[in-house]
């Protein structure tokens, strides 16, 4: 069964920064694209940024651009998003999914990925 687990979010200071994992179990990372998504309450979940299974092929919202660095280390099975400069419109649950490879399109879809993480939250204050 895929699993998602994302861990590393917390209450930052703005100008700050973060690191969160994604880490998959039962499965292995190789065959699958994943993603960063948001939501802050009232909004609709957006892509954040997203890596593909290679790790060649990068996405990055423009709110997020020079900011945000997606990164993968396959032989642990994980997922991270480096984030900085951090500005409280960044505050949000941060999910990461996956999606396999055949599926891989750009810019990313919601609907199209699928196992999900529980979300971790991340705050930043003004």
């Amino acid at each position: 069964q895929l699993q998602l687990v994302e861990s590393g979010g917390g209450l930052v200071q703005f100008g700050g920064s973060l690191r969160l994992s994604c880490a998959a179990s039962g499965f292995t990372l190789d065959y699958y694209a994943i993603g960063w998504f948001r939501q802050a309450p009232g909004k609709e979940r957006e892509g954040v940024s997203c890596i593909s299974s290679t790790g060649d092929s990068l996405y990055y919202s423009d709110s997020v651009k020079g900011r945000f660095t997606i990164s993968r280390d396959n032989a642990k099975n994980t997922v991270y998003l480096q984030m900085n400069s951090l500005r409280p419109e960044d505050t949000a649950v941060y999910y990461c999914a996956a999606i396999p490879v055949y599926k891989w399109r750009l810019p990313p879809h919601v609907a199209d990925f699928e196992a999900w993480g529980q979300g971790t939250q991340v705050t930043v204050s003004s």
